[in-house]
């Protein structure tokens, strides 16, 4: 008999769960609350320009690299991904010196080893760390991991400082500081994944995040599936410890053998009617929340700039980026969209930003877009996006002295942005905040109390898209048996 399953959410982690089971003969509904699928994987357009809500940049897309099995088996690979400058993905600018991340285990150190000498062997050793854990991926999926488990409850942060010695050295190495949130609750697993993943390969999508989308949609249609849009799931019913039905936009009932959300835990549990424990709710709503980011989506004057193939990370000098100050702008990331012409007509500028600004602003501003110079607005929400963006640019120009006067128009958005458009709790970037000193309270398992009911996303085992890709596989293991740990 078919099975079916009910799937909340259109983010990457949901598709990816739509198109396993459907491949495996399952009835798929992917339910997304939003006019368009994709969550914060979808692009859009502006001043006939295409900008990403999430997407910017991937690593491990090479055969025999960390994201390479997960793209393969989706059908994702023959997207025209660009390849960065191997000998620049990154560089990380602090104060007036820069240094440059490559892409590659051995060019990585040698790079580094040039402005570091002192520290090359230490260099090798823990690049050597990260490829290990990089190439042990798939162990992930084993039950009982010793060594992943033993690397959920070590602290990244110590073990950078055990490792390197420079204090230079080691704020360099956490300066591509947009691939995850940098605390000293990191747990080492996160960081060693996530770094080693962009040390064997970067990349970028030419045409934006919406490509990804429109493929997996298709994909999951032509097997057979559902995606529905403007469909908001408004309760999740129980009854004997299962769920019995999912209510959409408070009109209409539908049911299946499994509910998997995509959907941040904490609102997933939230709307569950019943037959949820009072303290298994609390603890997941108390569970912290990484920060949230201002981005900046430029439009250039026409003509564009010939700019670097890589990210530039800007920091304020003397800055620890393991010990942020959310009150000011510290650090911003510079995104350049890949042109075939190698001229840049657009970017974009990311900084971390709390969840501080009033519902009302956001209500009132809901395109959360306005001119790059603006003058203050008697509006607080429109003044705390003016001075946010004026202190990124303050930050970027001296690296970047020709932007300012380049710019054409420029479109902000804040984390209240992104939790009114994904009702991701505070508008987090990576979802829950991982904990190496409680993994088991801030991992989370697939699994719920209720026997049908499912997470998947970035909030349980590891975030941005090899994380995600990683869980829709251990999600889907717990409706395919422990057996399905290869993507074929």
């Amino acid at each position: 008999m078919e099975k079916s399953v009910i799937i909340i959410g259109s983010g990457l982690g949901g598709l990816e769960c739509g198109y396993i089971l459907a491949k495996k003969g399952f009835r798929v509904t992917i339910l997304e609350q939003a006019a368009k699928p994709g969550g914060c994987l979808q692009s859009f357009r502006r001043g006939g320009h295409v900008f990403d809500t999430g997407l910017h940049y991937v690593g491990g897309l090479d055969e025999g690299q960390s994201l390479h099995p997960f793209f393969e088996y989706f059908g994702l690979m023959d997207l025209p991904w660009r390849r960065m400058d191997p000998d620049c993905v990154d560089e990380i600018v602090i104060g007036e010196q820069s240094f440059p991340l490559a892409s590659g285990h051995d060019s990585f150190v040698e790079r580094l080893a040039e402005r570091f000498p002192a520290e090359g062997n230490n260099l090798k050793e823990y690049v050597r760390f990260l490829q290990k854990i990089g190439d042990d991926i798939f162990k992930t999926f084993e039950g009982g991991n010793v060594v992943m488990n033993n690397l959920l409850g070590r602290s990244a942060y110590e073990y950078l400082n055990e490792t390197i010695k420079n204090p230079l050295l080691r704020q360099v190495l956490s300066g591509a500081f947009m691939r995850m949130e940098l605390r000293e609750t990191l747990p080492l697993y996160v960081f060693a994944q996530i770094n080693d993943s962009f040390i064997q390969s970067a990349w970028k999508l030419e045409g934006g995040g919406d490509r990804m989308v429109s493929r997996m949609v298709d994909s999951i249609i032509a097997m057979g599936g559902t995606v529905r849009t403007n469909a908001k799931v408004t309760s999740i019913k129980a009854v004997s410890g299962k769920v019995s039905e999912v209510e959409v936009n408070g009109l209409e009932t539908l049911k299946a053998d499994w509910v998997i959300s995509d959907a941040h835990p904490a609102v997933t549990i939230n709307l569950v009617s019943d037959g949820l424990r009072k303290v298994y709710k609390e603890r997941i709503s108390a569970l912290d929340n990484t920060f949230g980011v201002f981005t900046a989506n430029i439009c250039l004057k026409p003509g564009g700039m010939v700019c670097p193939d890589g990210n530039i990370f800007i920091h304020r000098e003397g800055i620890d980026l393991w010990h942020p100050d959310p009150s000011v702008t510290e650090s911003v990331m510079v995104h350049f969209y890949p042109e075939a012409q190698g001229s840049v007509t657009h970017l974009d500028l990311l900084s971390p930003m709390p969840f501080i600004l009033g519902k009302e602003g956001l209500d009132n501003y809901p395109s959360a877009s306005g001119k790059a110079i603006a003058s203050e607005s008697a509006d607080p929400y429109v003044s705390a996006k003016q001075r946010k963006l004026r202190e990124c640019l303050d930050l970027v120009a001296p690296r970047l002295p020709w932007l300012e006067g380049s710019i054409e128009s420029t479109y902000t958005s804040t984390p209240l942005t992104y939790s009114r458009y994904t009702s991701t709790p505070q508008g987090s970037a990576f979802g829950i905040r991982h904990d190496w000193r409680t993994p088991l309270r801030t991992i989370l398992s697939p699994r719920t109390p209720l026997k049908n009911l499912l997470f998947t996303g970035q909030s349980l085992n590891l975030h941005g898209l090899l994380g995600v890709s990683m869980t829709s596989v251990l999600t889907c293991r717990e409706l395919l048996g422990k057996d399905f740990i290869s993507l074929h």
